[in-house]
């Protein structure tokens, strides 16, 4: 089973950081985002990878030349302003032998348990399954009674709500809804959806996306008190 990894974006939230520095590559703990991610998989016996470059492509591969690993990776120039989908329209004949595939983007960690993942795919036999996850919320929240008075606050909490949380496993009718340069989550998870052929797997545990600088602190801090995506 392979694992195609959407690492071509800009990271434009990330300010300065993310126009020098390629995203996969802003580290924590040392080691790049996409390290972290390629090694939750390999945890998993998930050791090929296809990584969808574009934005300082040529950085990612300079940097996995430069170190010792034990993934076995295909990089491919899916374009510099490419959308999601269509970067991963443009590896299509790369995954050709595979039944089913992980994706994800190079920019989000969780503690999820891929075995579990996968199974939950291959037992209900539609096109996509989608990890929701559960936000926080970007705000801190009050809670007022219906006199007015606060009778609390709550900092950023964890929402109800679920949210797309990538970690995604597709076969290969995914490709029969990807245009050359489509957005994943709009017309192709629209149609998946309107069809029947999508699943969430419900991830109740860590789940983090690195896209401001804060989200980069905040990631090194949760790096240092135990890195509770460390699954390997």
């Amino acid at each position: 089973m392979k694992a195609v990894i959407l690492c071509g974006g800009k990271g434009t939230r990330l300010g300065e950081h993310g126009r020098s520095v390629p995203k996969a590559l802003i580290r924590i703990g040392g080691q790049p985002i996409i390290w972290h991610l390629l090694s939750i998989y390999a945890h998993f016996g998930i050791t090929d990878s296809v990584l969808c470059l574009g934005y300082l492509g040529d950085e990612i591969k300079a940097y996995f030349a430069s170190i010792e690993h034990p993934w076995s990776i295909e990089f491919v120039d899916t374009g510099q302003e490419t959308n999601t989908g269509g970067r991963l329209k443009r590896v299509e004949q790369l995954l050709a032998g595979e039944t089913d595939f992980c994706v994800t983007y190079g920019d989000g960690l969780a503690d999820i348990d891929i075995d579990r993942l996968v199974d939950f795919h291959r037992r209900h036999g539609k096109a996509a399954s989608v990890t929701a996850v559960h936000p926080h919320s970007n705000f801190g929240l009050m809670d007022v009674d219906e006199r007015g008075t606060i009778v609390r606050f709550r900092e950023k909490p964890i929402l109800k709500e679920w949210i797309n949380g990538g970690f995604f496993v597709f076969d290969q009718r995914i490709f029969d809804v990807l245009d050359d340069d489509c957005v994943l989550e709009k017309a192709p998870f629209e149609a998946l959806s309107r069809q029947g052929q999508m699943m969430a797997f419900k991830h109740e545990g860590f789940w983090k996306c690195m896209d401001t600088f804060k989200d980069n602190l905040e990631f090194e801090q949760l790096w240092a008190d135990g890195a509770p995506w460390r699954v390997w």
